[in-house]
């Protein structure tokens, strides 16, 4: 009886290991999910689930209906350590994003993308290593030689050693960047809190004195604001439309707009023909409680990224979501010139 209830608390210990691990992978479409439900959306969610939930069931199941395959399934063995430990490699480098995630909204300044890239170099160096038998651990099998099968994974995981050692130098990622901290990490992070003071002076210098409002205003168009009313005063002075762009720190569409598309000439171009504000809404303090206020009653959404074109008097000329269609957004952004103030 005893064996059976320690049985049974170790399947229960082992299902809950299992779905910890695994929720590192599942947590960006459970969480969209959910986020899809929340807003009041039903029929998405519950298909989405009822497929999380077959594909995770569904090897478990037929093998309960079919006992006589587990015997043909390859034995457990030296190879099955090396998939454990180079996984378990895997496992670190994806806790990482996690972990740099609760860093941009806890504002902690932790792990810049120079410092999580090296990280993830050297993981994809350990794993290279480990592969080509380097070195092992305590429960691996002696390696006598070197196989076909071992060299082609030690060639891909070096492969991706040079790639991000790339992007440790600069060198655009791609699709890649998104899921990274933002080049202007140390901007980013500090976005709405530690520019209030710097806010309020400028505000006082468009009050007083003449010239430094022209040089402001100037400057406000290659940068990006964080205060809506500083850019509302700013687009009144300058004769000007807003670019209001609700944005969040782990939101890896915005940055992959960012990276992608807010990059490009002509959109650059067209960007800083506008006033510039962007806002953030993920974080539970002030201000960006009220920005996600704003985006929500103003514009009746809470998608990221949300992109709104207005004139100073707060009427909205158009808004846009994430695109990967260069035309669509340079024409949305177009119409923010094209519209009379």
């Amino acid at each position: 009886k005893s064996s059976s209830s320690s049985g049974i608390i170790s399947i229960l210990l082992m299902g809950l290991t299992f779905s910890l691990t695994s929720f590192t992978c599942t947590v960006p479409f459970v969480g969209s999910a959910l986020i899809a439900a929340s807003t009041g959306e039903w029929f998405y969610p519950i298909i989405g689930m009822l497929g999380f939930s077959v594909v995770f069931a569904a090897p478990f199941f037929l093998l309960s209906l079919f006992p006589s395959f587990l015997k043909k399934m390859p034995k457990s063995g030296g190879w099955m350590n090396n998939i454990k430990v180079v996984m378990g490699f895997l496992e670190i480098a994806f806790a990482l994003k996690f972990i740099s995630n609760a860093d941009l909204v806890w504002g902690l300044g932790i792990l810049p993308k120079d410092i999580f890239l090296a990280i993830w170099i050297g993981i994809a160096l350990l794993i290279t290593l480990y592969i080509l038998g380097i070195f092992r651990f305590e429960m691996d099998s002696p390696i006598d030689k070197v196989s076909t099968l071992r060299v082609t994974n030690a060639i891909i995981f070096a492969a991706i050693t040079f790639y991000l050692l790339g992007g440790l130098f600069g060198k655009p990622l791609g699709e890649l960047d998104a899921f990274l901290p933002p080049q202007e990490y140390h901007e980013i992070i500090n976005s709405g809190r530690n520019q209030q003071q710097n806010i309020s002076t400028n505000n006082l210098n468009l009050n007083t004195n003449p010239t430094a409002n022209t040089k402001f205003a100037e400057s406000a168009n290659s940068v990006w604001l964080d205060n809506l009313q500083t850019g509302i005063e700013l687009a009144k002075t300058n004769n000007q439309n807003i670019l209001i762009d609700f944005t969040g720190f782990t939101c890896t569409n915005c940055r992959w707009m960012e990276q992608n598309m807010f990059k490009k000439p002509d959109v650059q171009n067209l960007l800083d023909r506008m006033i510039k504000v962007k806002l953030f809404t993920d974080r539970y303090e002030e201000p960006y409680l009220s920005n996600k206020k704003l985006q929500q009653e103003k514009f009746g959404s809470i998608e990221l990224p949300l992109y709104v074109i207005m004139k100073p008097t707060g009427e909205v000329i158009a808004t846009e979501t994430f695109t990967r269609d260069y035309a669509e957004f340079v024409n949305f952004l177009k119409m923010g010139l094209s519209a009379n103030l």
